[in-house]
């Protein structure tokens, strides 16, 4: 007979209270907190800044996984069948058939997305994974130096994500903009629409969960810390979300405060 103990096991990461929705989930784990706080520090350099990167989305891909994915259960023999019965582990693990899709949005998406790729191929059938890739960038006004908006130069996307998960690692939700055109493409006239869309970001910020609610309030948001640094003192004491409106995470140039510079920047050592 065997032991029933992994037949249900229950996942859910620790988390900080927030008035944002149900989709929304802001981390609560000091372990990434201190790897993200080196990450953003005016110090840090190369090779230090890819490695903290990679280190941050594998540990938040795994509670992703362990979050939204569907589960199966098994019965797998270990080595000590050969000298037992009852050798065999029996409950859950991770649906192996689980089919995603992950899009690089480069360039600051282009290393988390090859962290999370490689980690589903670990975990997953790899053929039901694929990796997508678009290029995109802000538009500026030339005048005032503000983000007016996203476009997009290229795409390589191996066709629609139907009935897939759709994981989007970038690691600055800033605006929302270029989050919301990568899940746009993805929703175009003649597609089949993903399972799910997840949104795996290391800092966002109050008008990004805002432009997400809005235009693609399907999605579910992982992120590790959320940055509103620019509210007023007394909205900052408040419940994150609890006077949304007033929060303000960006300054005049929608860089993120307190942020950590631009990851796509810092990441690449390019500087334009």
């Amino acid at each position: 007979m065997s032991d029933s103990l992994y037949e249900d096991v229950p996942f859910k990461p620790a988390e900080l209270e927030h008035r944002y929705g149900a989709n929304v989930h802001l981390l609560r784990d000091p372990h990434l907190l201190t790897l993200l706080a080196r990450l953003g520090a005016p110090d840090t350099v190369q090779p230090d800044i890819n490695r903290l990167v990679r280190d941050l989305y594998r540990f938040l891909s795994a509670t992703v996984v362990a979050s939204e994915f569907t589960r199966r259960r098994v019965e797998t023999p270990t080595r000590m069948i050969t000298s037992t019965p009852y050798g065999v582990y029996v409950g859950e693990v991770i649906d192996p058939s689980t089919r995603a899709v992950v899009v690089d949005v480069a360039r600051a998406g282009t290393l988390p997305a090859l962290v999370v790729y490689e980690h589903l191929n670990e975990i997953l059938e790899p053929r039901g994974v694929r990796q997508d890739h678009v290029v995109m960038s802000r538009t500026t006004d030339n005048d005032t130096g503000e983000v007016t908006g996203v476009t997009m130069s290229t795409s390589k996307v191996a066709g629609d994500a139907a009935g897939a998960v759709l994981l989007v690692p970038d690691p600055m939700g800033a605006t929302g903009g270029s989050a919301c055109a990568a899940i746009d493409i993805y929703r175009r006239a003649g597609m089949q629409p993903p399972r799910k869309v997840i949104l795996m970001n290391l800092i966002v910020t109050p008008q990004y969960l805002r432009k997400v609610a809005l235009s693609h309030p399907e999605a579910v948001v992982y992120a590790v810390r959320l940055d509103r640094g620019l509210s007023a003192p007394d909205v900052l004491k408040t419940v994150p979300g609890e006077r949304w409106s007033e929060e303000n995470g960006l300054n005049e140039l929608q860089y993120i405060v307190p942020g950590g510079g631009g990851f796509g920047e810092i990441m690449n050592n390019a500087y334009v």
